[in-house]
């Protein structure tokens, strides 16, 4: 780990220190989860520029309007409706992503001839390194589930074999047997490069004595089709409902809005401050199990409902993985019935352990910190 534990020394202007961060497009949650290591690359004096597209960039624009975006094409992983062929299409789309990593490190050679950059964050973009830079690989999926323990092991073969080229491998999980990816971050070796556990992130803040405005805040997300088909059946669900609730629809920018009643109000996307205002003020949370939203319930202490993405077998471990634990319920797609929901989690014996969720701060810090040193 780092020596130099100081976390908000900021880099002095003449020594301005240049990041490029970049997310994966799958979904939200990698974009959402580097929101607070931009924050604090941006509290320590760095100069950000943020490569992406599509709805992540919608979502990072609305948290960092004024910093510089690129445009640096997604993967394009389409999904299947059908939850027994989710893992097999993934499978069958590994050289369109091969292809998307080919063309990765082609853009950013290209970008690089033309910008200063001094160091990379990637978040799960497998083409954004260079030997001549410090790269970090961001992932709390060291090992890779899969349909059956044969597909796991090629397939962790062949993210090692990727993750190797970077500098060092950041891990956004607590180090010791209390963490929240399980066996997804601690898998029984680690690639052969620096690995750091730099605990949870979240954008999110616990506030104290907040007023309970809503029985259920309800966050839909995901890949489509299947966030549109949970959307359709928490519609159908909350007609039947009698208390307060609010849902968020995970469609950054998008211009069609549905109607809101007395009871229940739907907005598409909520920024950071907001959302942290709506989970602070509800009961009960209602999500997929995404690590990102998970790192969030975790932080702010809630009692949550997580409903995994069918066939995606990430999700599937880790709603299993923590409600074995007592950190959350898990409930299947096909069996959602808002009010079987809510009695289950009312009984629900949940124990959600207090994490330190700031030590990115001090791996980002001495990670800055460090390279400026090697330049003088």
């Amino acid at each position: 780990m780092y020596k130099n534990r100081a976390i908000f020394q900021s880099v002095p202007e003449k020594q301005k220190f240049t990041v490029l961060v970049a997310p994966l497009d799958w979904g939200l949650g990698h974009a959402t989860r580097c929101i607070p290591l931009i924050k604090h690359l941006l509290q320590l004096g760095c100069k950000i520029i943020i490569a992406t597209e599509g709805k992540q960039e919608k979502l990072l624009k609305t948290e960092f309007p004024s910093l510089l975006f690129v445009k640096l094409p997604g993967y394009g992983i389409t999904y299947t409706t059908n939850k027994r062929f989710f893992s097999i299409k993934i499978i069958a789309q590994l050289p369109k992503i091969l292809k998307a990593v080919k063309n990765e490190r082609k853009w950013l050679n290209d970008f690089l001839d033309n910008n200063k950059v001094e160091a990379i964050i990637s978040d799960n973009r497998y083409g954004l390194y260079r030997s001549d830079l410090p790269s970090v690989f961001i992932t709390h999926q060291l090992l890779i589930k899969g349909p059956f323990a044969f597909a796991e092991r090629i397939m962790q073969k062949i993210n090692y074999s990727m993750i190797r080229k970077f500098s060092e491998c950041w891990v956004p999980d607590e180090k010791g047997n209390i963490n929240l990816a399980g066996a997804l971050s601690h898998p029984r070796l680690l690639p052969k490069l620096p690995v750091h556990f730099i605990g949870g992130i979240s954008r999110l803040e616990l506030q104290e004595d907040v007023q309970k405005k809503y029985d259920v805040l309800i966050v839909i997300s995901g890949p489509e089709p299947q966030r549109t088909l949970l959307e359709h059946k928490v519609l159908k669900e909350i007609e039947k409902f009698t208390g307060k609730i609010l849902l968020v629809r995970g469609l950054p920018g998008d211009l069609e809005e549905l109607a809101s009643t007395n009871q229940v109000t739907i907005i598409n996307h909520l920024p950071a401050k907001k959302l942290e205002d709506a989970f602070n003020a509800s009961e009960f949370i209602i999500s997929r199990s995404g690590y990102t939203t998970v790192m969030d319930i975790c932080k702010l202490q809630k009692k949550s409902v997580l409903i995994p993405t069918p066939g995606q077998t990430e999700q599937e471990y880790l709603a299993k993985h923590l409600q074995e634990q007592g950190w959350c319920l898990s409930v299947r797609q096909e069996n959602f019935s808002l009010h079987e929901m809510l009695e289950r989690a009312r009984s629900f014996q949940y124990k959600i352990p207090k994490l330190n969720m700031e030590e990115y701060k001090a791996v980002l810090t001495g990670f800055v910190n460090n390279r400026i040193s090697s330049k003088r």
